[in-house]
């Protein structure tokens, strides 16, 4: 595995994530709400290749539609690495976006931290997990699960992260026409804000609201619309503030039946959860990585 070259020629994944639960349980001075969370990921990923270059500059080989190179999270990633480590390096970046846009479940986040995970190992920077997850936080609240790479309970604004593992299900998600604001929902006046913390034992006796939902559902329709078809088959959720939805199920059987009903009017994935990133999973298990 620490094989370079080897390490150059493939593709990464870069997973989703689902918010299991998300409780809004107080609000800091400066605004920001106090939260609890628990994320697990799915085998849905982006794809991410890299090619080293010779000139030292980040830059990429496919740009997102309205959005400038330099803007761009994983050109964000590398640069950032490079500022804080010295390195002299460059890479071509190659994304290959599956995750829909707007969906609430990481697509932008976990390409970074894929992108932070990756040229720690190639340009050979040994910074350590913890500090990878410190520099994602710089580029976005969700950025240090990805890097973290396991599921977790997460607490604060999203920077305390404990690992647990959760049963690995099949899931329908469906993305809704339509992407949140999350702003908007974080600031309306309807969102409750004083729920009563929980402990993990709390939430694995099956407390798992989130906090968004009733809004979400107020201000969006299609939400509202994808959680009600999606409940004839089993419970529905909203993951984080959205705009996905997803239900578990106890057998592929029955996931498959649900997914093959919804995809005439929704899109819609037929996923696995996992509790191992996919980007470590492929790595094996992190022994690229401190």
């Amino acid at each position: 595995m620490q094989d370079k070259q080897y390490l150059w020629a493939e593709k990464w994944p870069a997973p989703a994530k689902l918010n299991l639960m998300l409780r809004i349980v107080g609000r800091r001075e400066d605004g920001y709400h106090l939260l609890q969370t628990v994320f697990q990921f799915i085998d849905l990923c982006d794809w991410i290749r890299f090619y080293p270059v010779e000139d030292g500059v980040v830059s990429l080989v496919n740009t997102l539609p309205g959005v400038d190179e330099a803007d761009d999270l994983t050109v964000r990633a590398a640069n950032l690495l490079k500022k804080e480590t010295g390195c002299k390096l460059g890479v071509r970046i190659e994304v290959e976006k599956n995750l829909p846009m707007g969906g609430g479940i990481g697509g932008g986040s976990s390409d970074a931290a894929t992108v932070l995970v990756m040229l720690n190992i190639l340009w050979d920077l040994n910074l350590s997990k913890e500090k990878l997850m410190q520099l994602g936080l710089a580029l976005g609240a969700d950025v240090p699960i990805f890097v973290f790479g396991h599921s977790a309970w997460a607490e604060g604004v999203g920077e305390k992260i404990e690992k647990i593992d959760v049963e690995e299900q099949w899931v329908v998600l469906i993305k809704p026409d339509c992407e949140i604001s999350t702003k908007e929902i974080f600031s309306s006046k309807e969102l409750t804000r004083n729920s009563k913390s929980i402990t993990i034992s709390d939430f694995i006796a099956g407390q798992h609201k989130n906090d968004c939902l009733e809004v979400v559902s107020q201000l969006y329709q299609p939400v509202k619309n994808a959680l009600a078809d999606l409940s004839e088959f089993s419970n529905s959720k909203l993951t984080g503030t959205g705009a996905c939805v997803f239900a578990q199920f106890e057998s592929k059987e029955k996931a498959e039946s649900a997914y093959e009903v919804l995809k005439a009017d929704w899109l819609c994935y037929l996923v696995r959860s996992v509790n191992v990133s996919p980007l470590y999973a492929k790595l094996n298990t992190g022994c690229c990585i401190s």
